[in-house]
């Protein structure tokens, strides 16, 4: 099977549609589909954008009918705890209501909170595996971590087939080894930036902790180990880092594909066996929706991205 990978949606219906059909797949009964591939999307399909209701009505029907498939991103991980009450505390959710959660949410819930099917929604959120592994590559939101992988498939065995209670609430106690796994896998690996100095991301909120290119040994500084947009690289302090945010992952692996980590430069590999596809669709002085055309190869090739400008 020839797979087309697509990066984070984040509510923009129009671009979806546009590269789909730049992909030749064409919208039959509702459900767009391609003759013979299959679509597999990296997650986050919600909030910020215009179009949250679009986006699903898209992307849910390839994936209930076979012509798609997709892990959760974390923007769904965190919709599903905004919504579930804790049930140690029957007045907060597991995902607390804070100003600054419910800021990051705010389009989602204006368009589905109240709604007949909110809860449904949600319920089919649950139903996204966190990672993929199939035909030779690897798909997971923002970070491959076997160790962490194992970990939760030993504790959770259905952890790919529904986000069950036991789960979604150890992975919401923070401190907790299912807090640890999920956060890496959705979000990425994270390490403290020295001598309590921070960043501002693109929210403008204040970060301590920088993403790091997880997969790369040849980083020196946590400037060089920075994974995520080129304009805050700049305000990333260039002091020598060690070896703690490494995980071991071969050049000779299955390539993996990423989302997440709102790059804005040209689209490129990060590797030969890794890319991320998520390019800033959402950025509100616009982005690009980004697919790699996969067909089988062990090293990937730049010239395999295709984009929409949004």
């Amino acid at each position: 099977m020839n797979y087309d990978l697509i990066g984070d949606i984040h509510g923009h219906s129009e671009p979806l549609v546009e590269l789909l059909d730049k992909l030749s797949y064409s919208n039959s009964y509702g459900i767009f589909r391609h003759p013979d591939r299959k679509a597999i999307f990296l997650g986050d399909f919600i909030d910020r954008g215009p179009d949250q209701r679009g986006v699903l009505e898209i992307v849910r029907p390839m994936i209930d009918e076979g012509t798609a498939l997709s892990v959760m991103g974390n923007h769904e991980f965190n919709a599903i705890a905004y919504h579930t009450l804790d049930p140690d505390d029957h007045n907060r959710h597991l995902r607390v209501h804070f100003e600054k959660n419910q800021k990051q949410h705010a389009a989602f819930l204006e368009v589905f909170e109240g709604t007949s099917d909110y809860g449904e929604i949600i319920e089919w959120f649950r139903t996204l595996p966190l990672w993929l592994e199939l035909d030779g590559i690897r798909v997971v939101h923002a970070c491959w971590d076997e160790e962490l992988m194992q970990l939760l498939e030993n504790k959770h065995p259905s952890v790919n087939e529904y986000l069950d209670d036991d789960l979604l609430v150890a992975a919401s106690r923070k401190g907790s080894k299912e807090y640890e796994a999920v956060e890496t896998l959705l979000k990425g690996k994270e390490i403290e930036l020295p001598n309590g100095q921070a960043f501002h991301d693109k929210d403008g909120n204040p970060r301590h902790n920088v993403r790091v290119r997880w997969f790369d040994g040849e980083a020196k500084t946590y400037q060089e180990a920075f994974l995520g947009p080129e304009q805050a690289r700049s305000h990333i302090p260039e002091d020598p880092i060690g070896a703690d945010h490494i995980i071991q992952y071969s050049h000779d692996d299955p390539p993996v594909f990423v989302g997440h980590y709102w790059l804005d430069s040209e689209p490129e590999l990060l590797a030969r066996n890794v890319a991320c596809l998520d390019y800033s669709v959402a950025a509100k002085s616009g982005g690009r929706l980004v697919a790699y055309r996969w067909d089988g190869e062990r090293v990937l090739s730049g010239e395999k991205f295709v984009c929409v400008e949004r």
